[in-house]
């Protein structure tokens, strides 16, 4: 088997059956499997998709286990020379799968490597090309700079908002929502940490995987489209505290005896400000949606599928 395909599901059965199919109608030599997590889904997708897919290997949880430790299941069941993560609410192009396997193929020096990103109005998603979230290049992207001055790259450490996305080149980190890594690099430095429930598990694997000596590379050749939901939406507390408490984890495993209490400090403090500003917007939200029938109806997952948020998927 040349790739073993991993998709992580949590109630996006029509996104996820999307996204099958988009694999299905792939134009590749290269023999692929596809195994599907469920975390306990409660919209009748482990029903839905086995009968419609019934080559696709179905993993049910009976407990919603998270992001990491999900994938992590399916990668003690994958039997291919590279594993795909592949998220639920994503479409991948005919040329995807041939035209990175074959990338990889040509790189045996990388361990992933990543193509690009679309979202559904036609812009990048930045955080398919990334640097390491250092304290410094947090510092840039949080308080603004990097928008401010977007081709220098000082400030835009974070998002290499500088660099060309037409173009290919090394990166520090890829996304999860399209991660194709080498068997022989998890081999080396093992799956997701399952300390990350949704977030950050991609920042930390790519951190360990060049760590080991491995490359990381962007590849733009070929693209698929990422289908976020609406960013006006109000986050559950959950989505809001694991994206927060992911950033502690990062920054305590991985730079936190780099830096002196001082630092460790300031960066410690500014999650915690950036986690009550996000509090208050999502109350103001909240009171929005209260004077928005239409709004009431997409946040209650009513208006279907295509209104899920990333975060939601990862759930």
């Amino acid at each position: 088997m040349d790739v073993s395909i991993l998709i992580l599901n949590y109630n996006t059965c029509g996104l996820t059956m999307d996204c099958i199919r988009s694999v299905y109608d792939s134009v590749t030599n290269y023999s692929y499997e596809i195994i599907l997590i469920d975390n306990n889904s409660r919209d009748h997708s482990v029903e839905s998709i086995s009968k419609e897919f019934p080559d696709v290997l179905l993993i049910a949880n009976s407990e919603n286990v998270g992001f990491a430790r999900g994938n992590n299941q399916g990668m003690e069941a994958a039997s291919g020379r590279y594993v795909l993560l592949l998220n639920s609410d994503t479409v991948v192009r005919k040329d995807t799968l041939e035209t990175m396997v074959s990338f990889m193929d040509s790189r045996p020096d990388l361990g992933a490597s990543g193509c690009k990103v679309i979202l559904p109005d036609g812009s990048l998603d930045k955080a398919c090309k990334r640097g390491f979230p250092t304290p410094s290049a947090s510092f840039y992207y949080a308080f603004g700079f990097s928008k401010l001055f977007p081709d220098r790259p000082r400030f835009n450490g974070y998002q290499l908002g500088y660099l060309d996305p037409d173009l290919d080149y090394p990166v520090d980190c890829l996304v999860g929502a399209f991660m194709l890594v080498r068997r022989a690099t998890i081999e080396q430095v093992g799956g997701l940490d399952e300390e990350f429930f949704m977030y950050g598990e991609d920042l930390d694997w790519c951190f360990r995987i060049k760590e080991a000596g491995w490359g990381i590379y962007y590849y733009p050749q070929t693209s698929i489209v990422h289908l976020k939901g609406g960013s006006a939406r109000r986050r559950p507390f959950k989505i809001v505290y694991e994206f927060h408490r992911a950033m502690i984890l990062f920054h305590r495993k991985h730079y936190s005896k780099r830096y002196n209490s001082m630092i460790n400090g300031a960066v410690y403090a500014g999650v915690g400000v950036k986690f009550t500003l996000s509090l208050v917007r999502n109350m103001l939200k909240s009171s929005r949606v209260v004077s928005s029938p239409a709004q009431s109806l997409a946040d209650s997952g009513e208006a279907g599928p295509r209104n899920e948020t990333n975060a939601e998927v990862r759930l």
